[in-house]
């Protein structure tokens, strides 16, 4: 059913569920992975002109390097892998990409952001899911705001175990009172 599966990757925290689920079913279909990163050149079209194209163009690269390498550790034997960097809109290389190399399924991760984070930041998956020819898996990962709610809660939490505390009278340094049911 599957001879080649594109995964997209932008080596982001939560990506390892994205790679197992592309792994499994390579190895359920004996299938290849092509992994891709793709280098968003234009979201650093504001930088002030005085920065180096080159050593950001680097830098991106690098950054893609390392999510390559990350992917391939993690489907290791499972299926073979083949690698590609490549620039532009990552919605439209991604689909680009699958058409070109005979892809017949992508799998992705998303961040399942919603409403008005959507609208605004809009979803790679979204826009890859309406312009794909061939079938999208979306993952959804642990996005770093979700990452932050959790540290927020835990906040939160000691804050209100400390106003409690705060509402506790103080007993200064007297000794205990004995429960009488112990002896």
């Amino acid at each position: 059913m599957y001879d080649r599966i594109l995964l997209p990757t932008d080596g982001s925290t939560g990506m390892d569920d994205v790679v197992d689920h592309a792994a499994e079913l390579a190895a359920a279909h004996g299938a290849s992975v092509h992994v891709l990163y793709v280098v968003d050149a234009a979201s650093f079209s504001s930088l002030p002109m005085e920065t180096s194209w080159e050593g950001i163009s680097e830098l991106l690269h690098d950054e893609g390097r390392s999510a390559l390498d990350a992917a391939e550790r993690l489907v290791g034997d499972r299926a073979p892998v083949e690698r590609a960097t490549v620039e532009g809109s990552p919605s439209s290389e991604i689909v680009a990409y699958a058409r070109e190399n005979d892809c017949d399924l992508v799998v992705m991760g998303t961040h399942g952001r919603g409403g008005i984070n959507r609208l605004l930041l809009g979803s790679v998956a979204e826009r890859v899911v309406r312009t794909a020819d061939v079938p999208v898996l979306t993952v959804r990962v642990e996005s770093p705001e979700g990452a932050e709610e959790v540290v927020a809660k835990e906040r939160a939490e000691a804050t209100d175990e400390r106003t409690a505390e705060e509402r506790t009278p103080d007993r200064g340094n007297r000794e205990p009172t004995p429960d009488p049911g112990v002896r």
